[in-house]
């Protein structure tokens, strides 16, 4: 993705600020924990905390949580839902945060908004010696059968580019994580992924969807008609016609330690 088109859609998601807080999943908890296990202590950043999915995981985890997020609508639901957490306005390329003050950068469905060539140097600046970087993402678990139809109903705006496992490893294989400039920062990237699940209805999913950054930009006729494919879809299919049902998803961890 082009720069003007990355920023293009990682601004989308203040005007569905409120939407985004109400229909996004939390992360699994062995993922956020397997993200942590490598940090040398307690003290963590949320990069692109959005409005505080991963914030409250962390917070449930007891660890000693900053949140940084840039956008003003995303961040005033963040103060909203944890009014205790320490939440500041800044960037993954502007980080508002001392030298060395962190032990873990986590950042939740947001790492590919990054400019690393940037980012990277900065992160690298707020972790401590042996500190570690992870990005998670909530990916649809699409060995499910249902779930790999949906895909194919709602298109690559609906689910995005890395939402499914085998497209998430392409996609953080293409994240020079290691190196943000000479010399290295980072060591080499684990992966790992973890099962986790929502509950949802037919109805909710599709709000669910519809936060996706490139459904928020889509003109407004391709839009409905997108988000119009996904309900039939839906309730075409046993499994989600009625009532609740779990959304099999996977939480996907990209962890690299600092050098």
């Amino acid at each position: 993705m082009e720069r003007d088109e990355r920023l293009r859609h990682s601004s989308s998601f203040g005007a569905a600020a409120a939407a985004y807080a109400e229909h996004r999943p939390d992360y699994a908890h062995a993922a956020v924990r397997w993200a942590l296990a490598a940090a040398p202590g307690r003290r963590v950043l949320d990069l692109g905390a959005g409005t505080g999915k991963l914030t409250a995981t962390l917070v449930e985890l007891g660890v000693e949580v900053v949140a940084v997020e840039p956008d003003p609508a995303m961040l005033a639901e963040l103060r909203r839902a944890l009014p205790d957490v320490r939440a500041l306005p800044g960037s993954a390329e502007a980080i508002p945060l001392p030298a060395a003050s962190v032990d873990a950068v986590l950042a939740g469905n947001a790492m590919h908004w990054f400019d690393m060539a940037v980012a990277g140097p900065e992160i690298a600046r707020v972790l401590a010696p042996g500190g570690v970087l992870a990005g998670l993402w909530n990916v649809l678990d699409d060995g499910v059968g249902w779930v790999a139809g949906l895909a194919r109903a709602g298109g690559g705006e609906a689910v995005g580019p890395r939402d499914t496992p085998a497209a998430w490893r392409a996609e953080t294989a293409g994240m020079h994580l290691s190196r943000s400039g000479a010399p290295a920062r980072f060591g080499t990237p684990e992966q790992e992924l973890f099962p986790h699940g929502q509950r949802r209805t037919a109805d909710s999913l599709t709000e669910t969807l519809a936060t996706r950054a490139g459904m928020l930009v889509m003109p407004e006729g391709e839009r409905a008609a997108r988000l119009g494919r996904i309900r039939a879809y839906l309730a075409g299919r046993p499994e989600t016609a009625d009532g609740e049902f779990t959304l099999p998803m996977l939480t996907a961890v990209l962890r690299v330690r600092r050098l």
